[in-house]
């Protein structure tokens, strides 16, 4: 128990009010950790019967950081700030709480710090909460937990997978389908020397790098132009000296655009676009406002959509929908997918907003099909050149 305490300690000293652009009466504070030194007591007081609307008073939305922070520029902060406006919006109190440690023991004693608190839904970004969301959700019953970027196979305990609970949703992205939106675009604007600079080769990262891929090829066969890419995952989801001078070598060689695709190593990519005039591609969500003029569009997924429509499914009193089931969404099942469109953010010259418009029309009627596959390196056609770099 000493150790629990303690890092709750930890964590409820983290819960500071650095609301990165959030607030209101009913937002973040800090926290007494006192209320959460054991978390085997601490319940939800909310449930009302499933099929009723929920009373806001009495609810309090909780959102957990993963490794990075709600400035990341990323998934957290576009995490976060969707909280924010669907709390300030519904008058509905919400907190979040940033772990120690990039740690499962730490995720879970931020979980418990939340609910001692009176958090009665627990909305979390990433793949990292698998295990944590395994161990809580039979802990909390009454509390409802909502996870973006996470999978079935994310959701192991002891190493063994574990089904959701019902007052579990979980669901990911057709990352494939931003990335073929990316790679498309930028070859219909022109360039023809492109890179793809991954993260951590996890399943969400090679589906953005492999729809790139096939994206790129599909416009290099329409126009008949010959295209290079340089493929390669950095191994961590930051910028470092290492990745930098890589990518020093990449924009050097003659590689006009990259596709930083992993956290904060987009950071490593700038620099070195810097330098040498490149242009960057964004990810997750609109990054233009980070990257700057150097961005040329960002291969985005919609994260304040799939939030918004689980906290209304709760709030609404219809979670049974949506509890116990993982979703893949795509441009199939609605706005999920795409680049950004307004005039600040969109930096192609001849490529144009109807080119995208009709694009992302043969995606959802599926006319133009992009493989999913994260096994197999795509396919290409005799104008695409891709060099792999283990």
């Amino acid at each position: 128990m000493k150790k629990k305490v303690v890092s709750l300690l930890l964590a409820a000293a983290m819960t500071t009010a650095a609301l990165a652009g959030c607030g209101s009466s009913n937002g973040s504070s800090s926290s007494d950790a006192s209320t959460g030194a054991d978390s085997t007591s601490a319940t939800s007081a909310s449930a009302s019967t499933d099929g009723e609307k929920k009373d806001a008073a009495g609810e309090k939305i909780a959102m957990i950081t993963d490794s990075g922070d709600i400035t990341d520029e990323s998934f957290n902060q576009i995490t976060w700030e969707t909280v924010c406006a669907y709390g300030d919006a519904n008058g509905v109190e919400y907190e979040y709480y940033k772990p120690a440690e990039d740690t499962d023991e730490e995720r879970i004693n931020s979980i418990d710090l939340a609910v001692s608190e009176g958090a009665t839904v627990v909305v979390m970004p990433g793949y990292l909460f698998g295990p944590a969301i395994a161990e809580e959700q039979d802990t909390y019953p009454d509390v409802t937990f909502i996870a973006v970027d996470v999978t079935e196979g994310d959701i192991v305990k002891n190493g063994k997978a574990v089904d959701l609970g019902k007052n579990v949703y979980i669901c990911s992205f057709e990352e494939e389908q931003a990335g073929y939106l990316a790679g498309y675009a930028a070859v219909k604007d022109g360039y023809t020397s492109l890179g793809f600079l991954g993260g951590i080769a996890v399943p969400a990262v090679i589906r953005f790098g492999y729809g790139y891929v096939q994206g790129i090829n599909a416009a290099a066969e329409e126009d008949g132009v010959d295209v290079n890419v340089k493929y390669y995952y950095g191994g961590q989801f930051y910028g470092d000296d290492s990745i930098t001078a890589r990518m020093e070598g990449w924009y050097a060689d003659g590689t006009q655009v990259v596709f930083a695709c992993g956290g904060g190593i987009w950071t490593s990519a700038l620099d070195a676009a810097e330098t040498h005039d490149g242009k960057v591609i964004g990810v997750d969500v609109d990054q233009r406002s980070k990257i700057g003029e150097r961005c040329l569009t960002s291969a985005m997924k919609g994260l304040p959509s799939a939030i918004n429509n689980a906290l209304d499914s709760y709030f609404s009193g219809n979670f049974s929908e949506l509890g116990g089931t993982a979703q893949q969404l795509g441009l199939k099942d609605g706005d999920y997918i795409g680049l950004p469109t307004d005039s600040e953010s969109w930096g192609f010259t001849t490529f144009t907003q109807d080119q995208y418009e009709t694009v992302l029309a043969g995606i959802r009627d599926g006319s133009i099909e992009i493989s999913s596959d994260t096994e197999n390196q795509p396919e290409v056609g005799s104008h695409v050149t891709v060099d792999y770099i283990s």
